[in-house]
Formats: C-alpha cells, sequence, structure tokens
C-alpha cells in the first residue's frame, strides 16, 4: 500500500475509528500523541503552582443537532437508560450525560455523539 491509498483509507474513518488507531499506535511505540506545550518564561508563571492535570471528566450533552432520534440512540447505549429517559435528557440539552469519566471514555464517548451530529462538552 502507498502512502496515497493509506491517507485515503485513514480519511474514510470515523473519529471513533481514527481516535482506536491512535491509541493503538501510542501503545505500540511507547509514544504519546498529546502535542508539547510551549511554556513561556515569566517572573509571574515561576511564582505559580503548577496546576494539575484533570483526571476526571464529567460529559454534558449541550446541543443534540439535526439527528435527535441518533443522538437518542447514542445517549441509550452511553448512559443505559430506557427511552423515555433518553428522550428526556436529549429533549432537556445540555444535560449531563456521565460523571466522574477517565479521559479516554470521556474522548470515546465525545467521539460517538460527533458522529451523529451532537455537541459534547467535557467538563
Amino acid at each position: 500500500m502507498d502512502k496515497s491509498a493509506l491517507i485515503d483509507a485513514i480519511c474514510n474513518l470515523t473519529l471513533l475509528e481514527a481516535a482506536e488507531i491512535v491509541k493503538e499506535l501510542e501503545e505500540r511505540l511507547g509514544v504519546s500523541a498529546a502535542a508539547p506545550v510551549a511554556v513561556a518564561a515569566a517572573p509571574a508563571a515561576a511564582a505559580a503552582a503548577p496546576a494539575e492535570e484533570k483526571t476526571s471528566f464529567d460529559v454534558e450533552l449541550t446541543a443534540v443537532g439535526s439527528e435527535k432520534i441518533k443522538v437518542i440512540k447514542v445517549v441509550r447505549e452511553v448512559a443505559g437508560l430506557g427511552l423515555k429517559e433518553s428522550k428526556d435528557l436529549v429533549e432537556g440539552a445540555p444535560q449531563m450525560l456521565k460523571e466522574g469519566l477517565s479521559k479516554a471514555d470521556a474522548e470515546a464517548i465525545k467521539a460517538k455523539f460527533a458522529e451523529v451530529g451532537a455537541t459534547i462538552t467535557l467538563k
């Protein structure tokens, strides 16, 4: 497979599939895909305590988009709710879906909702 065919294949993946591939490559190669952060040297910054990296994330359904039925199906899958509860949650957006998730789990849920056109906010 040449580079062009590989790029075409990657472009045809869903966000969730692409995220899974990135995670697998990180594990196999022992690297992180996170971009390095440039730190500006400033006297005030040196005095401030370093910010703790967030380890627990809350997933909030912010906007439903035009595919309401598909969003309800994803809510049922992710939150384990019944049809009526899922419909009520979607119609009442913004609503909290899950709390206290790891970053990987929260990002996976966000990707599922992105596929159906919904907007998710991680807090």
